[in-house]
């Protein structure tokens, strides 16, 4: 299993705690990484969002693929994922960028696909906006693209969302024939379409059980795709490490205390309308990101490792965590959870 973590581009996690000790600024992105690779960690997500739904739209918040190119040649071991989305990009131009990107970190450079879900950042940023289904048609063609700019000489095509004509991008990326391609997403159109065009399969936290049956699935319409690899597997979770249960209840408490008139809570309630998701959202699920506590990463260290076996053991290969303040619980889990979960 590899340990990832959310690079915290929205100076945190936690929508009802102002101040958790980890500024939205590249300093501290930079510090968190070099200290990330230090300690053991393998991945960072970066996630692209022009306005901060966890602290509110007013909030700071740093662009994610500018923030990637700076952290490129400062890291020498750290997979830099980074999220695109195709509402606001044009997919000849991504394609180049990330194989620029690719060659600036020697071939760490890693995309999680995202189709969209917040119409009033798109709005305000100029984005090309249309509905749920219809995201994930533009999003095939739009990964098409991709693949076809880093593998070909010279790539055409005529399609319902893009034009492209005798295009030529050099040189290619790195890794061949392309860089990992990461998504998530919970409708059959999202399913779909990662099991026929992905790499792997990102998956919202939730208990070890209803994972299982994600990856089940998952590997069903992948295998209707007999000419691919498999699919791999990473899931979201927040983690709380402390040595006693009284502890971690007290930690659980602090951050799930949740307030309706939290600056986040707006965007949120965008985030649920303008998806379509298999579980429905509390609202302690409310008071962090991505359903991370459902996947239950919460305990003292002995409690985590089993619970990361049995992640394992179903078949999820990447955990990526959130978790606050980052730099110091990161510490914490890399000291006290790697020894037991890696040989």
């Amino acid at each position: 299993m590899r340990f990832g973590f959310w690079m915290p581009v929205f100076g945190g996690w936690l929508r009802n705690v102002e101040d958790e000790r980890m500024a939205a600024t590249f300093a501290y992105q930079r510090e968190l990484a070099e200290r990330a690779e230090a300690t053991g960690w393998d991945v960072t997500l970066i996630a692209e969002l022009n306005l901060n739904d966890i602290k509110g739209p007013e909030a700071d918040c740093l662009e994610a693929w500018t923030t990637a190119a700076a952290l490129a040649p400062l890291t020498k071991r750290l997979e830099l994922m980074t999220a695109v989305r195709p509402n606001f990009r044009l997919p000849a131009l991504v394609a180049k960028e990330a194989a620029t990107i690719d060659h600036i970190s020697s071939g760490r450079f890693t995309l999680n696909v995202v189709s969209a879900w917040w119409q009033q950042e798109s709005d305000q940023y100029g984005g090309a906006w249309v509905e749920h289904d219809e995201r994930y048609a533009r999003t095939a063609e739009f990964i098409g693209i991709l693949k076809g700019m880093w593998t070909r000489s010279e790539y055409t095509l005529a399609g319902r969302y893009y034009e492209i004509k005798n295009a030529r991008l050099h040189p290619k990326p790195v890794q061949q024939p392309w860089p990992t391609l990461y998504a998530g997403g919970e409708s059959p159109a999202a399913k779909d379409l990662i099991a026929r065009e992905c790499d792997a399969y990102l998956m919202h936290g939730d208990p070890a059980e209803v994972l299982a049956s994600k990856i089940e699935d998952m590997r069903a319409r992948r295998a209707t795709h007999p000419e691919l690899p498999p699919l791999r597997f990473g899931v979201a979770a927040y983690s709380i490490v402390r040595p006693t249960d009284p502890e971690v209840k007290r930690e659980l408490a602090r951050i799930t205390d949740v307030r309706a008139s939290a600056r986040g809570y707006a965007s949120y309630q965008d985030f649920v309308k303008g998806s379509q998701l298999e579980t429905k959202v509390s609202l302690e699920d409310y008071s962090v990101s991505n359903r991370g506590l459902r996947t239950g990463l919460v305990g003292t260290p002995e409690v985590i490792a089993e619970r990361l076996r049995e992640l394992e053991r179903i078949g999820v290969d990447l955990v990526l965590l959130q978790c606050s303040p980052q730099r110091e619980e990161m510490d914490r889990f890399a000291a006290e959870v790697f020894p037991l979960v890696r040989d």
